[in-house]
């Protein structure tokens, strides 16, 4: 009777203890399908379209690329200019307080028709943080957008992928659907690994319906700039089109063995 009195008692601490957690993040490089406990994965709300990460697509040779972080007083026109060059459209998910810096930029990215997504208001890491704290910086994330552009947006990409159940209700709650970007496409260029490294990235992964990230706003680094003047003219050369991610998102198609859930 004793040992399972102990026993009972080390059951009862372990689910103390655990149940004092607070739930888990996934981040979106993860190349595995297992979540966390407690966090539902890719499979799930990929196939609601809850989350976006890449587009099954009918429309041949279309690839959507991304820049987070921005505007950027340097980078930004620089990769508005290349992207003018070359006929190609683009996604910027952008910072609400440098939103607020420089309003004429986004209004020049929506002008040359390109899409603009919030990215928050100060980029905290969402690593736990509370359902209050995320909420608020989406809604500043979004005023900051209206204030400069007269115009909401309806995507939201949280800082550095991360994202929980509470977060994906938040986001549909406001009206905004999460786009993250393609496992093979991620470029990695804030950590300035060198201009050839970020062309290769994407030149040897492009697929049909990618969504590539990168950033327009890098500490003092040229280098995404830079490994645009390569990939750009030769993805072109391979006959693809570079298209917004609301764009892509009007070319979907439902792969074989998914539900179209949300309508």
């Amino acid at each position: 009777m004793k040992n399972i009195r102990l026993v009972s008692s080390a059951i009862a601490a372990f689910l103390l203890c655990s149940s004092s957690f607070p739930t888990p993040y996934v981040i979106a490089q993860n190349t595995s399908n297992v979540s966390p406990a407690h966090t539902k994965g890719r499979s799930y709300y990929e196939e609601r379209g809850d989350i976006v990460w890449e587009v099954p697509t009918h429309q041949p040779k279309v690839i959507a690329l991304t820049f987070d972080d921005g505007p950027d007083t340097s980078n930004t026109p620089a990769i508005l200019d290349l992207l003018k060059k070359y006929d190609a459209k683009a996604t910027f998910f952008v910072v609400g307080r440098r939103v607020e810096k420089f309003p004429d930029i986004v209004k020049r990215e929506l002008k040359e028709g390109h899409d603009v997504g919030n990215h928050t208001f100060h980029h905290p890491s969402f690593h736990r943080i509370s359902r209050d704290k995320a909420l608020s910086e989406v809604d500043q994330g979004q005023a900051s957008i209206v204030k400069a552009t007269g115009t909401e947006t309806h995507f939201f990409r949280p800082p550095g992928g991360y994202y929980t159940d509470s977060l994906v209700e938040l986001s549909k709650e406001k009206g905004l659907k999460i786009i993250l970007w393609s496992w093979h496409q991620d470029t990695l260029d804030w950590r300035k690994p060198g201009v050839q490294r970020i062309a290769n990235k994407v030149l040897r992964n492009a697929r049909n319906g990618d969504i590539v990230l990168m950033h327009d706003y890098v500490y003092k680094s040229t280098q995404t700039m830079e490994a645009l003047k390569i990939i750009l003219p030769e993805l072109k050369k391979r006959g693809f089109t570079f298209i917004t991610v609301s764009e892509l998102l009007a070319t979907h198609k439902t792969p074989e063995g998914f539900i179209e859930v949300n309508k």
